[in-house]
């Protein structure tokens, strides 16, 4: 243990080693950078000097990679899995990863996903059922199981960002629904700027808990179709603070209190609950953020119809009054492209596909798959649009696209 006086710490200053606060609170994992903004909250709080401790320096997940390099998400090192290191995760959602890992097919892939995908999602629903009883975390299965999401999205991540919640599965479990699906994209994006694992970790736990204030105001409130008064749209904005004083009485570190505390806010300062503007926000917050607005937009509510992908991420594009993080936002559209990846499009050459990749080279042209026509493998026929006969026309609206699909299926069977 070496003590660390504030006044001697750097902004981008990194430690080998954990930063302690009352050698007891974790701030900082081995490897981060301190920010301006942690020392300036430090000077806040009164904080005068921090403990280092040397001896907790974990072997890294993943390689590290320099800020100017471009290293595409498949040159990532995919996490060992010893039988002596295995997360202590419910044992459903092992036996689906493994299914959906030894899928020989694209269709039986696409199933184990969301086989995956829902075992996920049940235990997001225990952890916020467990705070609601029980009043705390498991902090440790959950920073392991969160470990796992990561490796999973990372290699699934054109499986997985097709899967839409259905109208059914978001009304009940809006909050579980809403917190899985933005979780998902919050690792994608993470995964593109290049953040190491255990900013990862700590962006994928704090997306499961960004809405966990909810559950101190009345469910009405978040489960309601109908419109709120002014009183009470009032309450809900407390929810992030809520979150806050939930995040710090369980010992969460400062980045995740953070993150929960200014995820609604702005980067032209017209957020709450504070009116942070730009540098003044967190970088997990900025990314929560935009991952909230995009899924909300982007999910059917039975008192509204959802907007296509493609609507949300037009919407998400326009940044009205530049609201949202630049970089983050380009981040979402080259992780997504402006077809996003699942949508159901109309080709110039009359055909139908659904998006299925990003073209790293171009947002506007992804790789689809063509409905109803299979390659010389078997497998479902995949190009790459343009602007020619591959041209994308248009979106098809969740009518026309349902339609489409259960025709196809006909006629193949």
């Amino acid at each position: 243990m070496e003590t660390i006086k504030i006044d001697s710490i750097k902004p981008d200053q990194v430690f080998k080693g954990e930063l302690l606060v009352d050698k007891s609170f974790l701030l900082l994992g081995n490897g981060q950078k301190v920010t301006s903004e942690l020392l300036k909250s430090l000077a806040v709080w009164g904080i005068t000097e921090l403990t280092l401790d040397v001896t907790k320096v974990p072997a890294p997940i993943f390689h590290s990679h320099s800020e100017n390099e471009n290293v595409e998400d498949d040159e990532f090192v995919t996490l060992e899995k010893k039988e002596t290191e295995a997360p202590k995760m419910n044992t459903s959602i092992k036996e689906a990863l493994a299914k959906a890992q030894n899928s020989s097919n694209e269709k039986s892939r696409l199933n184990g996903v969301m086989n995956v995908y829902n075992e996920y999602m049940s235990y997001i629903h225990s952890v916020y059922t467990r705070f609601a009883t029980h009043g705390d975390f498991n902090k440790d299965e959950l920073f392991e199981t969160v470990k796992e999401l990561c490796v999973f999205v990372k290699e699934n991540r054109r499986y997985v960002l097709r899967i839409t919640p259905s109208v059914e599965t978001r009304t009940k479990n809006y909050l579980v629904s809403h917190a899985m699906r933005s979780t998902i994209f919050a690792i994608v994006i993470g995964l593109k700027l290049h953040l190491n694992f255990t900013q990862l970790q700590e962006l994928g736990v704090s997306c499961i808990l960004h809405e966990i204030g909810m559950l101190k105001l009345p469910s009405y409130l978040y489960l309601s179709e109908k419109k709120f008064s002014h009183a009470e749209r009032a309450k809900i904005a407390t929810h992030p603070l809520l979150g806050y004083q939930i995040m710090a009485q369980a010992n969460f570190d400062v980045p995740l209190q953070r993150a929960i505390l200014e995820h609604h806010e702005h980067e032209d300062g017209s957020g709450y609950p504070q009116n942070l503007v730009a540098d003044k926000i967190s970088d997990y917050a900025k990314i929560i953020s935009v991952v909230c607005a995009y899924e909300a937009m982007s999910s059917p509510r039975n008192f509204r119809e959802a907007r296509t992908t493609y609507d949300a991420m037009v919407e998400m594009l326009r940044n009205q009054n530049s609201k949202y993080n630049g970089n983050v936002i380009k981040a979402l559209l080259s992780s997504l492209s402006i077809y996003p990846i699942g949508a159901y499009v109309y080709l110039a050459n009359g055909k139908i596909g659904q998006v299925c990749d990003v073209n790293p080279d171009n947002p506007k042209n992804p790789i689809v798959q063509i409905l109803g026509e299979t390659a010389a493998d078997g497998e479902p026929r995949t190009v790459e649009t343009d602007e020619g006969i591959n041209k994308i026309v248009r979106v098809m609206n969740k009518d026309e696209a349902r339609d489409a699909v259960k025709f196809l299926e006909k006629k193949s069977s």
